[in-house]
């Protein structure tokens, strides 16, 4: 055992590195982040972690892929460490970055209640006088279909224009709309 040992090179060293590392980049895009599951993952203020799988992934390939193209070149185990060390910083620090701007770019689709106040809505459910029915507002592209009461004790039909003066628990209260050809 001891003999094998010492007949390991220093390029099969560090193909073995990369091949690890390369393994485990494998593995966490068909898995998906594996330090989510273990609780590793910080979750950042962006909802990107500072120890990110695929990130240490490239870094450990790009440290022994490096490593083994210094020693290829004739390069000392030290300097082609040093070179790989590099690389793996550079390169692991490039794809959290990449991951953190691509984190940063997704839009959340939920549109909260303070965005509904003031808009005009169009009354899908009828609302009886003192009952509840359902409206539906436009906010950008999102349709948003809320439960609804009117503010005044009058029925408000199907089609009709409302305005959302106040969301209450979880419905809108509403008023007919002064002018029915503003929709937003």
């Amino acid at each position: 055992m001891a003999q094998f040992l010492t007949d390991i090179s220093a390029l099969t060293v560090f193909l073995a590195i990369a091949a690890i590392g390369l393994i485990f980049l494998v593995l966490s895009f068909v898995v998906g982040e594996a330090f989510d599951n273990f609780g590793f993952h910080d979750g950042g203020i962006d909802g990107h972690g500072f120890i990110d799988s695929r990130a240490v992934a490239i870094f450990i390939t790009s440290f022994g892929g490096f490593g083994a193209i210094g020693v290829q070149m004739g390069l000392s185990s030290v300097v082609s460490s040093i070179i790989g060390l590099a690389s793996g910083l550079v390169l692991g620090g490039l794809v959290t970055l990449f991951g953190r701007f691509l984190q940063s770019q997704q839009a959340s689709s939920s549109v909260g209640n303070a965005q509904l106040v003031g808009r005009t809505a169009q009354v899908t459910v009828m609302i009886p006088s003192g009952g509840i029915g359902q409206v539906s507002c436009r906010v950008g592209e999102e349709r948003v279909e809320k439960l609804a009461r009117s503010r005044e004790a009058i029925e408000l039909k199907p089609g009709m224009l409302v305005r959302i003066e106040e969301i209450a628990g979880d419905s809108a209260i509403v008023t007919p709309a002064a002018d029915a050809a503003t929709y937003k």
